[in-house]
């Protein structure tokens, strides 16, 4: 048993029978959507190769997508579209999803670890975890959810929008995403708020894209 599942166990009581670990992906990208999940497992459950989601290679996290998935007590996912990031800013929508995962968990938990340092509103008692995908084994397994959820989407949406490699970068501002958006303009996916920080001084030049 590894210190992630012992640090999970800590919280366990009388009172804490079910433990959620939250944490989204997508806070930093250009395009696509912000993504979290919640996850609650049974106090024995337990898969030494889980760790934070950014430390485990693509299709490692796919296989242990599949296996969180199929030895949870429950899970959840929320989604946070592009617009409405624009519209509440990206902290907002981050607290958003990961509030919306939390509450489609049943049964419901007596405690949610929240990766990060900012808590959302909620009747059920959560405790913030800066760096939490490194601490908790169920915030380390909600990581992968998200970030495997977040990943299949933008594949997806690179069918649509070819030009812009988020097959590999996802919709983070790499070098190649950055100059496509320059050449071709960007697309209805783009986070309009974070090309005007991204590219400042340039953002005036960007077209809006079909």
């Amino acid at each position: 048993m590894n210190h992630l599942k012992q640090f999970d166990k800590s919280f366990l009581t009388k009172k804490v029978k079910h433990l959620a670990g939250v944490d989204e992906a997508g806070r930093g990208p250009l395009a696509g959507p912000v993504v979290a999940a919640a996850v609650i497992f049974d106090k024995k459950t337990f898969h030494e190769q889980i760790n934070d989601s950014k430390k485990i290679a693509g299709t490692r996290r796919e296989e242990l997508y599949e296996w969180i998935v199929k030895n949870c007590v429950a899970y959840g996912i929320g989604v946070i579209d592009h617009i409405e990031i624009d519209e509440i800013n990206i902290l907002q929508a981050s607290l958003k999803a990961m509030k919306i995962a939390a509450l489609q968990l049943e049964p419901k938990p007596n405690l949610i670890l929240i990766d990060g340092n900012k808590s959302f509103v909620s009747n059920i008692k959560s405790t913030t975890v800066v760096k939490g995908d490194a601490k908790s084994f169920s915030i380390a397994a909600a990581s992968i959810i998200a970030k495997v959820t977040r990943d299949r989407m933008m594949k997806e949406y690179a069918g649509k929008f070819p030009n812009y490699g988020w097959e590999h970068n996802k919709g983070y501002a790499t070098k190649e995403h950055i100059s496509a958006i320059k050449k071709h303009g960007a697309t209805e996916l783009h986070r309009k708020t974070f090309l005007n920080n991204i590219l400042s001084g340039t953002h005036e030049e960007i077209k809006l894209g079909v």
